[in-house]
């Protein structure tokens, strides 16, 4: 009887490997690394932070020489509370 059980589970591993061997499904290549657009420099006064521009210059409002806007977005750290 243990035989039997044996042979019974090796001709279904056989087939299953086999049936997964012929599928026709494609599998998702995830080794493709996606390009990713360089982010428009801006530029802003430390003053006044509604002052947008894309070259660099003078502040309108204050006079201040603009500076570059960090763009790169950045994830706020989330805290929690202990009680």
């Amino acid at each position: 009887m243990k035989k039997v059980t044996l042979m019974a589970i090796a001709i279904l591993f056989s087939v299953a490997s086999a049936f997964a061997a012929h599928t026709n499904t494609s599998v998702a290549d995830t080794t493709k690394t996606k390009k990713v657009k360089p982010a428009k420099l801006m530029y802003t006064c430390p003053m006044d932070a509604d002052v947008l521009s894309d070259k660099p210059g003078k502040c309108p409002k204050c006079g201040m020489t603009l500076v570059k806007k960090d763009t790169s977005k950045k994830m706020p750290m989330k805290h929690k509370m202990s009680m």
